[in-house]
């Protein structure tokens, strides 16, 4: 049995004599207030609410193509002007200001696979499935006039990729082989090919304008040179690179889009129910391998990435960052946008619709406002990178006070409550079981190799870094 007894020490509140003062705690500092904290708080805690409420990212659709979006390029001189190109070999310019297409017209039979700007934004390049590549103008035609391109070049392979270098006449496209261009010439001016059955993908470094990287089919992602005769270095992965994305400020970092497993995973489960079990233990051989979707590299250290981004759950297929070069955005075959920070593991937005299908293109824009995307239902959505942002002009005070608020939400950004409402998100029901069932494997996984090196002798069974599962090697 426990008693409390109330205690009192008359030195708290009896004075020796009559003169004496009582000792009341106060600050003399008139900038300062007792409950200075308090009123922070809760001016924090009504302004991180209050960016939920406000926070609605969807801008315009969109909608003429009449098959899936393939691909989107910028305008490299005109914020306004975005083109277009989708599976049936549609060229569409639009005026996202106006939000209205300025032209169509069809550049190739079949699909469209690139499409890109030349630096001064006059002309765009478009290649295709019909081993086409061609160059067209970026003002529209006179009264009268036929659309067609200036020039046609056509390649003796098949062509799945391109980039323009941004200081320069030459540009890159790649297939079966990686191959080097210059406007005008109708031959590559160099050829480089590393022993791989194709290449998806290309990017020119925006920085270092020399250098380009290419995805390839053998799960490779080979880093070129175009001052050398052969490729530079390439490092394979456990995954299959889909895009991938240059830092424009930091010219030896890019982050790569890589394949998932849940797609496979899932299909085996839908259509064997019978073994489930089975599919347990395949999914947690394979979660090591198949788990995460972008990593962030430092050309310097090719040997593992140095982030992993992990809040998708499908495989990515496209990645783009922001003018700044601190956040980039991602689009999933989950039907998913998400908003990454160079620096951090997990996205600090995810956007999605009930009507958006599967990712194609996405896209920032140059003036670090809206985000751009492709989808397979045929649509162009732009949305906002800050969800909660006022579009328009901002009065003084208006721009004082959200300057105020995003300090105070900076501030107490450790807070329990303040942090759970800034990361709280509503998902479709598809994303969150299927996270509920990444974080099951997961813990699993862990749980099973602690296991195994708590049971084994010291070194048997070594521990492995999340970042330096994912590289199979490196090349040069």
């Amino acid at each position: 049995m426990k008693v409390k007894v109330i205690s009192r020490n008359p030195d708290e509140y009896l004075r020796d004599t009559k003169k004496d003062l009582y000792k009341v705690p106060r600050n003399f500092d008139p900038d300062l207030h007792p409950f200075e904290a308090a009123r922070e708080y809760v001016r924090a805690l009504n302004a991180v609410k209050l960016e939920r409420v406000f926070a609605k990212p969807f801008v315009t659709s969109l909608d003429g193509h009449r098959d899936a979006v393939s691909c989107i390029a910028k305008n490299p001189t005109e914020l306004s002007i975005l083109v277009s190109a989708s599976y049936d070999g549609e060229v569409r310019v639009w005026d996202l200001a106006q939000r209205k297409c300025l032209r169509d017209f069809a550049a190739h039979e079949g699909v469209i696979r690139g499409i890109t700007y030349i630096p001064d934004g006059s002309r765009f390049i478009t290649l295709g499935d019909d081993k086409t590549i061609k160059t067209w103008k970026t003002q529209m035609p006179q009264f009268g006039e036929d659309e067609e391109p200036i020039n046609t070049i056509l390649s003796k392979t098949v062509i799945g990729g391109i980039s323009h270098n941004n200081r320069g006449v030459t540009f890159a496209t790649c297939g079966e082989i990686c191959q080097l261009w210059e406007q005008t010439r109708n031959e590559p001016i160099r050829t480089y090919q590393w022993g791989v059955d194709s290449l998806h993908d290309i990017r020119f470094n925006p920085v270092e304008y020399n250098i380009l990287a290419a995805c390839a089919s053998d799960r490779s992602i080979i880093l070129y040179d175009t001052r050398d005769s052969g490729p530079i270095r390439k490092v394979v992965m456990k995954m299959r690179t889909n895009r991938l994305s240059w830092n424009p400020m930091e010219a030896f970092v890019f982050t790569s889009a890589n394949e998932d497993y849940n797609n496979l995973v899932f299909l085996i489960t839908n259509y064997i129910p019978c073994y489930t079990k089975v599919i347990e233990d395949i999914v947690t051989t394979l979660h090591n391998a198949f788990v995460f979707s972008l990593y962030t590299f430092d050309t310097r250290h090719l040997k593992h990435p140095t982030n992993v981004h992990m809040d998708h759950v499908s495989a990515v297929t496209d990645v783009d960052y922001s003018p700044t070069g601190k956040e980039f955005v991602s689009g999933s075959y989950d039907r998913t946008i998400r908003i990454f920070e160079c620096d951090k593991g997990h996205s600090r937005d995810v956007y999605h619709t009930k009507r958006m299908q599967r990712l194609t293109s996405v896209k920032w824009t140059l003036d670090n406002k809206y985000i751009l995307s492709g989808s397979d239902e045929m649509n162009i959505r732009v949305w906002k990178a800050r969800a909660s942002e006022k579009l328009g002009p901002l009065k003084p005070r208006e721009r004082l006070a959200l300057n105020y608020s995003e300090a105070l939400k900076e501030k107490y950004a450790h807070h329990p409550q303040i942090r759970r409402i800034k990361r709280h998100r509503h998902v479709p029901r598809h994303i969150y079981n299927a996270q509920s069932e990444l974080r099951t494997i997961k813990e699993k996984t862990k749980r099973k190799e602690s296991n195994r090196r708590a049971h084994s002798r010291k070194g048997d069974v070594p521990y492995v870094p999340e970042r330096k599962k994912h590289v199979l090697s490196e090349m040069e």
